[in-house]
């Protein structure tokens, strides 16, 4: 690991911030964290160690929210208690920045978004999520928790379509995460604070620019699902993000986000436009260091839209189960999968299992074949 080799103390905030973000993406840290009155601390595969023992105080702090926050940026902060922010490093790199308030002193998290589009073999994602950058319209759903890879996932997949299809891809996020430079599509990005007021509005008038393909940093509120809704509904394709832990809870969530009286309605009308539900989570991997992804994939059948509709969602699980052959696997298969290949231990593995037996019986069922 590069040693970090300036005084933390001896050079103007944003100067030693910069030289942090440097060092990151020397070091493959993944996140930054920056506190007053604690020392600065980083991320690396997974891990959380301090940089140095020189605490950041809260003039140096303010100092550096003053070059980074617009004014409407710190209107946010002093409201809402947090606010999100794209940056580039001098360096070209970029970066997703939360700033937040913590026992009322001030905090930051700083992402390192890799600038360069991994492939969907080298992220080991499963070949039927390649097949969903040609879908011609309906509803995708990324899952999982913070910092899962929902948007690294996701990146891939509209690079895939900005690879091969000529199309007007629209983003609309908070803040814009990967820059896509337009190949074969016309990319738009839209930022929240800076292009557009809220996702709601903004997927609302995205329908008045001609897009093909339409993605939503997240389903925040209601009004948000609401306009997805509709854009799945006339045509286009749409990606977006939820936060659950699994395929199912993602459908659940999306309902249950509706007004009682509304739910039946959204109900029905999701199971007519949403083609596929992606879920993950990072694991330690075995063989280097660095994360692994295990995913699970629901494509939604003519049998699994009726599941949605008539309100079955205990029963998709099954279906995923069964559902091999139409590009479908649970946590479990991957996982094993994953196990048999050496990327995790087998202990990972049977520790992250929905079902620890069912885990061993794929396991050893993969190792005869």
């Amino acid at each position: 690991m590069s040693a970090i080799s300036f005084s933390l103390n001896g050079a103007p905030a944003r100067a030693v911030f910069d030289a942090l973000l440097d060092a990151m993406v020397e070091n493959s840290a993944s996140d930054l964290h920056l506190s007053a009155d604690r020392p600065p601390s980083w991320r690396v595969h997974g891990e959380i160690s301090t940089l140095s023992e020189e605490i950041w105080s809260p003039e140096r702090m303010r100092e550096l929210l003053t070059s980074l926050l617009a004014a409407g940026q710190h209107a946010d902060l002093v409201q809402k208690g947090s606010v999100d922010l794209g940056h580039s490093s001098g360096c070209g790199e970029r970066f997703r920045i939360n700033v937040f308030r913590s026992l009322g002193q001030t905090a930051l998290v700083a992402r390192h978004l890799p600038s360069r589009f991994a492939s969907f073999a080298e992220l080991r994602l499963p070949k039927s999520l390649r097949d969903l950058a040609y879908l011609p319209a309906g509803m995708v759903l990324v899952t999982g928790v913070t910092g899962s890879g929902k948007s690294t996932t996701l990146a891939t997949i509209i690079n895939e379509i900005n690879s091969n299809n000529q199309a007007h891809i629209l983003t609309i996020e908070d803040p814009v995460e990967f820059v896509h430079t337009p190949k074969k599509a016309i990319i738009s990005h839209r930022e929240l604070h800076t292009d557009v007021p809220d996702f709601a509005s903004a997927v609302k008038s995205s329908l008045r620019e001609d897009p093909d393909v339409i993605l939503v940093g997240e389903l925040r509120d209601t009004e948000t699902m609401r306009a997805a809704l509709t854009a799945a509904e006339t045509g286009h394709l749409v990606f977006s993000t939820l936060h659950t832990a699994d395929a199912t809870g993602a459908i659940e969530r999306f309902v249950g986000a509706f007004p009682g009286q509304e739910q039946s309605v959204a109900r029905h009308r999701l199971s007519l436009v949403l083609k596929a539900v992606v879920a993950q989570q990072l694991l330690p991997s075995a063989e280097h260091a660095g994360r692994t992804a295990a995913v699970e994939v629901l494509q939604v059948t003519s049998a699994v839209a009726n599941l949605i509709a008539s309100g079955r969602t205990a029963q998709i699980y099954s279906a995923i189960e069964s559902g091999r052959e139409a590009g479908m696997q649970t946590f479990d298969h991957s996982l094993s999968s994953l196990a048999r290949d050496k990327l995790i231990s087998v202990e990972e593995g049977r520790r992250r299992a929905r079902d620890v037996q069912n885990f061993d019986r794929l396991l050893r069922a993969g190792r005869s074949d």
